[in-house]
């Protein structure tokens, strides 16, 4: 069983960490981006000043509201757009599907499955997408996109999964070396009508 979690730091701690990532934080820079928007190579940083850039909000260009996963294994989230910001949750599974909900400059604020909301710089996050197994009870991971199909696996509630793909109420998922659908609504991390492909 593969689960997620979030880490609450204890605010001392904080203090001491934001004074030293904002002395060493440096300015972004843009050199291409992924379905997050993220510049592969861009650093946590401060948005510069107006006077350095007219427009402060920059847009990706991507849909908001939209699905990402988490790029590593620890993920600062913080209380506002910016290193200045406290860090409230730390999440810590590279892999787990994230919903954007808004964008300011470089920054990403994020709702998780359990509904808890901050805001990450887009370098911690990834086009790549991925699901969270719901509800209360084993799902079944199927070989083919049928109710009737055979059984591949059997997914406890909260297991992440790689998406590769849905068509009409299912998707095609991979996790722990075994490849079949589930469906839709037995996932979260993908809308109840997108179409996704691989």
């Amino acid at each position: 069983m593969v689960r997620f979690f979030r880490q609450v730091l204890p605010r001392a701690a904080i203090v001491l960490a934001f004074a030293t990532a904002a002395a060493l934080a440096a300015p972004p820079t843009h050199t291409g981006t992924d379905g997050t928007g993220a510049a592969s190579d861009q650093q946590e940083g401060e948005p510069q000043s107006d006077a350095a850039h007219p427009d402060a909000v920059v847009r990706s260009g991507l849909p908001v509201p939209r699905f990402v996963t988490l790029r590593s294994n620890e993920v600062n989230v913080r209380t506002g757009p910016g290193v200045r910001y406290p860090v409230e949750w730390v999440f810590v599974k590279a892999g787990m599907p994230v919903e954007i909900t808004a964008e300011f400059d470089t920054w990403r604020r994020i709702r998780d499955v359990e509904g808890t909301q901050g805001w990450v710089h887009q370098s911690t996050l990834s086009g790549r997408r991925g699901i969270i197994v719901t509800g209360q009870q084993t799902r079944t991971l199927r070989r083919d996109a049928a109710s009737a199909s055979e059984a591949v696996a059997q997914l406890d509630p909260g297991v992440i999964a790689k998406l590769r793909k849905c068509k009409g109420p299912w998707c095609q998922v991979d996790v722990g070396g075994f490849r079949g659908w589930l469906q839709r609504d037995e996932v979260w991390g993908v809308y109840p009508k997108e179409e996704v492909g691989e």
